[in-house]
């Protein structure tokens, strides 16, 4: 079995945040954090050192690699903001045509400042990745 180098920890979330050194991205970092608390309804973990994740599963491939990892999150970086909602199974070009400006990765969403995005739009995204991911992997509250 192998694992993932990314892992959830007991380090804590509010310490986290509170560490974010710019202050707007530290703001951000709270209202992405409530955001994703009340459409997850889950309470937040640590994963590794920098990825606030919310829910986890368990995952078990074909070539017998498996792993548990968070199911939704963010992780405030330097250059943007890292979302970690869209699991790559399904279209969710709808809703990021609401969203605003943002650039997408294999398994991310990639935003700037939030004041520029549509939190609602977000919010159904959210939900959208975390429903989709549950068709394939059991999602577990963290």
């Amino acid at each position: 079995m192998s694992s993932n180098v990314t892992v959830m920890t007991d380090a804590s979330v509010e310490d986290f945040i509170a560490g974010v050194e710019h202050p707007g991205r530290r703001e951000d970092a709270r209202v992405l954090d409530q955001l994703f608390r009340r459409v997850t309804g889950f309470q937040p973990r640590m994963w590794g050192n920098s990825i606030i994740g919310y829910g986890r599963y368990h995952y078990r491939y074909d070539s017998g690699r498996e792993a548990d990892f968070l199911a939704t999150g963010f992780s405030p970086r330097k250059a943007n903001m890292s979302i970690y909602i869209l699991p790559g199974y399904a279209n969710f070009g709808p809703i990021l045509k609401r969203l605003g400006p943002h650039k997408t990765g294999k398994s991310c969403l990639y935003v700037g400042r939030l004041s520029k995005i549509d939190l609602n739009a977000l919010g159904d995204l959210i939900r959208a990745g975390l429903d989709d991911l549950a068709t394939r992997w059991p999602v577990q509250a963290t």
